[in-house]
């Protein structure tokens, strides 16, 4: 496995993969089974002879939150011993000075997709994860990239720009990774206090719950309605948003055939976990 910290040093070791086929797995470090999960899929998909790059980089961009961005986890020593453990042939890890340029003024927008979910209640962080991607298969050049659906609107607005920008770029989803006990993993897992670690497998069981009732014919309200009041039960607990929505467009379901995503977000205590399924009426 090989690693580049800056620009040039990136092309330099890509320079000899061109051609074949390249997957690129954008993380922001403090890597866990899920991420772990993504490498390995990249692995298998690149096969024996493409090439698998993994970029771990915290991006300052795209936090609307400064106190987030301090408080996010950091453990470069163990990312890389992750990547190298699943397989993974080129890591970057650039600075945030290396990435952006001090007078940049270059700006990216999605104007429908990000408008809602956690668009509507962190303003300016798609504007981010879009720019930064962008840079990323600009730099990377990648013939596919792998992004994990617990972050399901990020993917939505990704394959958005990939198909509005004609990037020759495959996205693929891969599905959530749990613990035991059905909490999606997350690297902001490890700063929830011993009550709400708890506690928070509750998003997994009300959504599952309200699959259920979704299937048999509920009500969108209703169902939305069950989630929110089964998890502002719980003490230090409040719902950022629990929406039912079009799993293509994520607005208003118009056609009940069509997938559904019925996604929340909650803050547990200072710490906002995102959970998400897919649902679909017969």
């Amino acid at each position: 496995m090989q690693t580049a910290h800056t620009k040039e040093e990136l092309r330099s070791l890509l320079a000899p993969h061109r051609g074949s086929r390249i997957v690129l797995v954008p993380t922001m470090g403090a890597l866990h089974a899920g991420h772990a999960s993504l490498l390995t899929q990249a692995r298998e998909l690149a096969g024996e002879t493409g090439t698998v790059v993994a970029s771990v980089f915290l991006n300052p961009v795209q936090f609307d939150n400064a106190g987030d961005l301090a408080t996010y986890p950091k453990t470069p020593m163990q990312d890389l011993e992750t990547c190298d453990k699943c397989g993974v042939d080129i890591v970057f890890m650039p600075s945030a000075d290396t990435m952006y340029c001090s007078d940049r003024s270059i700006t990216m927008e999605e104007t429908h997709l990000s408008t809602v979910l956690c668009g509507a209640s962190r303003p300016g962080h798609f504007a981010g994860v879009c720019l930064v991607v962008n840079k990323l298969f600009n730099l990377v050049q990648p013939t596919d990239a792998i992004f994990g659906k617990k972050d399901y609107q990020q993917l939505a607005i990704l394959r958005r720009m990939v198909r509005d920008l004609d990037m020759p770029i495959t996205l693929h989803g891969a599905e959530i990774v749990r613990e035991d006990d059905g909490l999606a993993l997350s690297s902001r897992n490890v700063r929830l206090t011993p009550e709400h670690r708890a506690a928070a497998p509750a998003i997994r069981r009300s959504l599952l719950a309200a699959g259920k009732a979704y299937g048999e014919g509920a009500s969108i309200a209703d169902i939305c309605s069950q989630v929110r009041a089964e998890l502002e039960s719980i003490p230090g607990v409040r719902c950022d948003y629990v929406e039912l929505v079009d799993a293509v467009t994520l607005h208003e379901v118009t056609a009940p055939h069509r997938l559904a995503l019925l996604a929340v977000a909650a803050w547990f205590g200072d710490v906002r976990l995102i959970d998400n399924i897919e649902l679909s009426r017969s």
